[in-house]
């Protein structure tokens, strides 16, 4: 074996165990956020005699300031931690593919005014946007979810409407069109698949965004109520108890940073594979 041949088959090989764990990763957050308040059904339980206590037989993380097992919260909270945040990559997603095919394939009238109400949600800052209105409409986590869509997907229609044009004076395209064939047919059956690599890669992207974005609402009490199992409340709630049980924040916290990483790193994996079996 050549040495050549050596570092290219070691960082081959570190990718594949990188990206078996990352996959390994992202299913136990969904499962936990599929079936974890079914599995630990009684999350809420608490026990005023061992309040705050640090990891032990009976509780592996610890429990919180009201006894509660952080093990079972940080598990159950997965639920509202990932499903608000994969509503908010997927609305994106879509209104972003939506508007930027249409303008990025019809041009004209339709492209400036979607390229302007772009442009005008993009000078917006999301997240502050969001805290504003969130506080403002009493708070709610559905309230914060419609909102981060709103401002996330004005990045989704620009992304997709360079890749449209990209791909629209294409050989396909022009024979598609030759065809007589209807332009939503040709954008959503031709166009639309030659740009997923980039839409699944930047709905990866949101997905973390948005974990992050919530938990940083529900961390200043805009998101879930009290009391309720999510990350961000759950870092918020449980900061006293940094010298006592230093897990009960810790957890939560290397929680949505865990899943924000994963996340990412899939995405770029993702991209890779669409972008393989299009070129074949």
């Amino acid at each position: 074996m050549t040495t050549d041949t050596f570092k290219t088959r070691v960082p081959a090989r570190s990718a594949s165990v990188l990206n078996a764990v990352c996959a390994a990763i992202a299913a136990i957050l969904l499962a936990a956020a599929a079936a974890g308040q079914w599995v630990f059904p009684d999350w809420d339980r608490q026990d005023l005699l061992s309040t705050g206590a640090m990891p032990g037989a009976g509780h592996p993380l610890g429990t919180d300031e009201l006894g509660r097992d952080i093990l079972q919260m940080l598990v159950a909270g997965a639920r509202s931690t990932l499903a608000g945040a994969a509503l908010v990559a997927l609305g994106s997603m879509l209104i972003g593919n939506v508007l930027g095919l249409a303008a990025g394939y019809l041009g004209g009238l339709t492209d400036a005014v979607t390229r302007r109400l772009a442009d005008l949600l993009l000078a917006l800052p999301a997240l502050l946007v969001t805290i504003v209105v969130a506080g403002i409409g009493g708070g709610g986590y559905a309230l914060a979810v419609g909102v981060l869509v709103v401002l996330t997907s004005p990045g989704d229609i620009r992304l997709v409407r360079s890749a449209v044009l990209e791909q629209r004076h294409r050989a396909y395209v022009e024979a598609a069109r030759s065809l007589g064939l209807r332009p939503a047919t040709v954008m959503v059956r031709h166009v639309w698949p030659n740009v997923l690599p980039v839409v699944v890669a930047n709905t990866m992207l949101n997905f973390a965004g948005a974990i992050v974005a919530l938990s940083s609402l529900s961390f200043l009490g805009l998101g879930v109520p009290p009391g309720a199992p999510d990350w961000g409340r759950m870092l918020a709630e449980n900061r006293t108890l940094l010298y006592d049980n230093p897990s009960a924040a810790l957890a939560p916290a290397l929680a949505v940073v865990v899943a924000a990483v994963v996340l990412n790193l899939l995405g770029d994996r993702l991209f890779e594979i669409f972008s393989d079996r299009r070129s074949r």
